[in-house]
């Protein structure tokens, strides 16, 4: 008979291996766009489908200049990858059986799949001269009007791959028995973040696909300037009661007192408020950020244990943006980088993407949220940001009120010196 204890663990084994997952019907009806690749196909959830065969030839050829590139025959990776078959499928929730029964067959899209995605972030980051200069994709012209949409097709959950395929294929290459998964996280990093800089002894840890690392990237905070801060909200821990709290508009909240300024670092965690002042990171918004940030927020709703850091910032966003002039208040703050053209674009996509979203109640931002409703519902500082508002908000408004006040001033003195000359005699 066996025992419940040994039926648990291997449930957890199994609950813990996945890591890929098919986003339901019920998702993506609100922008199924956004959850499907449309150039290209990375693993087996989109292998085949009519408008992606395209790109199956460039992968064949990116396959051939790795393989000539390293110098090992295609059996090497497959004998190295045969030994974590099973791990590889496991990532997968929802394999089809076909993929189960036919491991050779699984095993070729893992290498033929895994060489495209490296050779691209490679082409990008590096420099190779064994392509042709007019290649396709592999070339400067494919590296600025292909590769960025194969960039958005990377970043899908459903169109991930397995880190531990991207690990084994650049140990083989190396001839190491095990590649230093930092070395591939910096090459992802860079081909991701190509102007962002991270420290070199930067460490994002182990990563179970890309968009998990470029989940963990966005929510990176440089140590150092961490332990120089003057205040730190702690994002993983309990919060007040009372969770799931709303706030004001950003020009709400600006009438009340509050003021914007922009946070030290990118981080999406780095959000604190002290002394009326709200600090939020810097984003670009582009025609990419609406499907970066659902297939993120899905990864954290269906991968248990991933968190809820970017859930809450995209609950939080939409919480201040209500209009065009809530985005428009936080550009001029240069908290948000408009390069969709229209505020009301942006106003559109924050309150979009919050759409059914379920806020952990444990989100360690109801600190902010209460603070900043505490700090409103003070009359004073209400009182101070009207006087401020409408008496300062122009050089000449404040020298009118100067010398409104200068005038007065010497019309109490004059009329204090009448009454104490009249007394005095």
């Amino acid at each position: 008979m066996v025992s419940s204890d040994s039926i648990q663990t291997a449930e957890m084994l199994q609950w813990d291996k996945r890591c890929i997952y098919k986003v339901p019907a019920s998702v993506t009806d609100l922008n199924k766009k956004a959850y499907k690749p449309q150039y290209v196909s990375f693993g087996p959830y989109h292998h085949g489908e009519a408008h992606l065969t395209l790109m199956e030839e460039h992968k064949l050829r990116a396959l051939l200049h790795f393989l000539k590139r390293s110098q090992k025959p295609l059996e090497s990776y497959v004998d190295s990858l045969a030994e974590v078959t099973q791990s590889l499928k496991d990532s997968y929730a929802s394999l089809d059986p076909v993929w189960k029964r036919d491991t050779d067959r699984f095993l070729y899209l893992m290498i033929l799949d895994g060489c495209f995605m490296i050779e691209v972030m490679r082409t990008s980051t590096e420099m190779l001269n064994d392509y042709a200069r007019n290649d396709p994709i592999f070339s400067d012209h494919g590296k600025f009007h292909i590769v960025p949409y194969i960039k958005r097709d990377m970043l899908m959950l459903e169109n991930q791959l397995p880190m531990l395929l991207l690990t084994t294929l650049l140990a083989v290459e190396s001839e190491q028995t095990k590649q230093d998964e930092e070395f591939v996280n910096k090459l992802v990093l860079k081909f991701c973040w190509p102007n962002l800089w991270f420290p070199p002894d930067s460490r994002m840890g182990k990563c179970v696909h890309l968009l998990d690392l470029y989940r963990k990237s966005l929510l990176w905070e440089d140590p150092r300037k961490k332990e120089s801060s003057k205040q730190q909200i702690p994002w993983n821990g309990k919060c007040h009661e009372g969770g799931g709290q709303i706030i004001r508009s950003a020009v709400e909240l600006y009438e009340a007192g509050i003021r914007f300024k922009k946070s030290k670092s990118r981080s999406l965690i780095d959000i604190s408020f002290e002394d009326g002042v709200l600090r939020l990171p810097h984003i670009v918004v582009d025609d990419t950020t609406e499907s970066m940030f659902l297939n993120l927020i899905a990864f954290e709703r269906f991968h248990v244990g991933a968190g809820n850091e970017v859930t809450s910032y995209i609950f939080f966003m939409d919480n201040i943006i209500d209009s065009p002039m809530d985005v428009n208040h936080l550009h001029v703050r240069g908290i948000i980088q408009n390069a969709m053209g229209s505020d009301k674009a942006v106003a559109k996509l924050f309150n979009s993407i919050s759409k059914d979203v379920t806020l952990d109640p444990d989100s360690s931002l109801d600190v902010v949220y209460e603070s900043v409703n505490k700090y409103c519902k003070k009359r004073y500082h209400k009182w101070r940001a009207n006087l401020c508002h409408t008496y300062f908000r122009n050089p000449w408004a404040m020298l009118s009120v100067i010398a409104a006040v200068f005038l007065f001033a010497l019309t109490t003195l004059q009329t204090f010196y009448t009454i104490y000359s009249t007394y005095h005699k």
